[in-house]
């Protein structure tokens, strides 16, 4: 049996509930194969498995009604905290916003299961003024979708999970190091991506400053206005002559950006 199993044997259900608590407050320490394990020993018998469910969904709410209040008095200023903090901090707030434009609210029922969208949902239901009742409820369901994901499949294939576990057991450190190695691997590869990305940018890049002084000496200029609808909505600011086309029209409507001047694109 491993370590991780006589611990939550041990200890069981504060470990659950702190890991969940810990990663729903933006803490990168993935709880699920904690509730792996609970739904695992569950199925054995020495664990519950509705208390398994309660004590996983009742910190994720906790959690989630933290930054759903921080999103609703903050704005943009914690949603952009908290985009720095991933690994694609340039599009984490479009890509969120576009999630929500296309499902509305139901996407809160998967964020979850995806890491980026689940720390920028929560921050972003309160900026956009979802009320309060709603979000407890399509917060809730995807908390209990989430946790008796991860649970019942502990619950179910509770054999399989005992012999994933027996295996890492006997790889010991090598099984460490494979984890560490592909996890170095994968950060590696998206900070080149992002630093080759941002040198692109800067190639073409001016600042708002420069902006305002090609404005104020009536150069001639396309401004166009990426912003998505909800960004649009939250804000209600639009540079003057500034032409609103949302990313996902941008080629159908390309033929109202004039190609006689200097284009000039802004977004979120």
């Amino acid at each position: 049996m491993t370590e991780l199993i006589q611990f939550l044997l041990r200890h069981g259900y504060l470990v659950l509930f702190g890991a969940v608590f810990i990663e729903q407050m933006g803490i990168p320490i993935p709880a699920a194969p904690i509730l792996l394990a609970a739904g695992a020993l569950a199925a054995d018998g020495r664990l519950s498995l509705p208390v398994v469910l309660l004590l996983a969904v009742a910190p994720s709410l906790l959690g989630d009604l933290v930054w759903y209040e921080l999103g609703r008095r903050r704005g943009r200023k914690v949603l952009n905290l908290i985009c720095r903090l991933t690994l694609e901090p340039d599009s984490c707030v479009r890509r969120t916003e576009d999630v929500f434009v296309r499902h509305g609210w139901r996407a809160l029922l998967a964020a979850k299961f995806i890491p980026g969208l689940n720390a920028a949902a929560r921050p972003m239901a309160g900026l956009m003024g979802m009320g309060l009742t709603r979000f407890l409820i399509y917060d809730v369901a995807g908390a209990i979708i989430w946790a008796g994901t991860f649970a019942g499949i502990g619950f179910l294939f509770s054999n399989e999970v005992d012999d994933v576990a027996l295996l890492l057991e006997r790889l010991g450190i090598w099984a460490l190091i494979l984890a560490v190695g592909g996890l170095a691997c994968y950060l590696a590869r998206k900070y080149v991506q992002r630093h080759r990305f941002l040198r692109q940018l800067r190639i073409s890049r001016i600042s708002p400053e420069e902006l305002m002084s090609k404005l104020a000496a009536r150069e001639q200029l396309a401004i166009v206005d990426l912003r998505t609808a909800m960004g649009f909505e939250a804000e209600q600011v639009k540079l003057p002559g500034a032409v609103h086309i949302i990313p996902a029209e941008i080629e159908i409507r390309q033929q109202e950006i004039p190609r006689d001047r200097e284009i000039v694109l802004y977004c979120t």
